[in-house]
C-alpha cells in the first residue's frame, strides 16, 4: 500500500516508516506538521493515512483538521489517527465523516506490530480500527439515551465489538458466544434502533454512528 504518515516525533516517525517498509508497504509521504499532512494527502492519495492527531504548530488538533479537510474533497480516503488520549470529540467527528475506513488508536497501548498492521489494513479496506477504550468512551456518554437503554448487556458488548471492527468470527471469539448468537444479537441491534435494510446504507456501521450520535 501507498501510505501517507504524519508524526511529529522524529524517532517515532523513522520507526514507522522502517516498520512500514519492512512489511513492503510504500511510504509516499512523511510529515511532521499539520499543513504539510494535508498537501500530501491532496496530492499523494494515498491507499490510508496514519495521522498523529496533535502536530506543529499548535499541537491541538492539525492533524484532525487535515484529515477531515482531505475527506471532505477524497471522502473514501481511509485515515488512522494515532493519540496519547481518549479524546471522543475528535473520534466523533471522524466518524461522522461517514463512518467507515476510519480508526482510532491509542499509542501507548499498540503493543506490537502485527496488531498495528492489523489495523491499517482493516481501515484501507473501508472498515474501522477503534482502541476499545477510545470506544468505552464514546458509548459511556450516551447511556442515558431512550431507544439504546433497550438493548441487553450482551447487546451492547456486540455493539462495541462492532464499533472496534471486528467480523462476526471475531466477536464470537471475543465474547465466547457462537456466531449464530452473534447474528441473533446484531440483528436484535438493528431493530431496537430503527435500521432497516436497505440496499445503499452498512447498517453495521449505521448502528455505531447511532449509537454515538443520539
Amino acid at each position: 500500500m501507498r501510505i501517507v504518515l504524519a508524526e511529529d516525533h522524529f524517532l517515532l516517525r523513522d520507526g514507522l516508516i522502517r516498520l512500514l517498509q519492512a512489511h513492503g508497504h510504500e511510504v509516499a509521504a512523511a510529515v511532521d506538521n499539520g499543513p504539510d499532512l494535508l498537501r500530501a494527502l491532496t496530492e499523494q492519495r494515498p491507499d490510508v493515512s496514519i495521522v498523529d492527531v496533535r502536530l506543529p504548530p499548535t499541537f491541538t488538533d492539525e492533524g484532525l483538521r487535515a484529515a477531515l479537510t482531505a475527506r471532505r474533497t477524497t471522502p473514501d480516503l481511509p485515515v488512522l489517527l494515532l493519540s496519547q488520549y481518549v479524546e471522543p470529540l475528535y473520534a466523533r467527528e471522524l466518524l461522522a465523516t461517514g463512518g467507515h475506513a476510519v480508526g482510532y488508536l491509542l499509542k501507548d497501548r499498540v503493543t506490537n506490530g502485527t496488531q498495528f498492521l492489523d489495523a491499517i489494513h482493516r481501515v484501507a479496506a473501508g472498515g474501522t480500527a477503534m482502541d476499545p477504550q477510545v470506544v468505552t468512551q464514546l458509548l459511556v456518554r450516551k447511556d442515558r439515551d431512550t431507544a439504546l437503554a433497550t438493548l441487553t448487556p450482551r447487546e451492547r458488548e456486540v455493539l462495541e465489538s462492532l464499533a472496534q471492527g471486528r467480523s462476526n468470527t471475531g466477536i464470537a471469539q471475543s465474547l465466547f458466544i457462537t456466531e449464530k448468537a452473534v447474528a441473533k444479537h446484531i440483528t436484535n441491534i438493528f431493530t431496537k434502533l430503527g435500521l432497516h435494510p436497505t440496499d445503499t446504507a452498512n447498517r453495521r456501521i449505521l448502528a455505531v454512528l447511532t449509537y454515538l450520535d443520539q
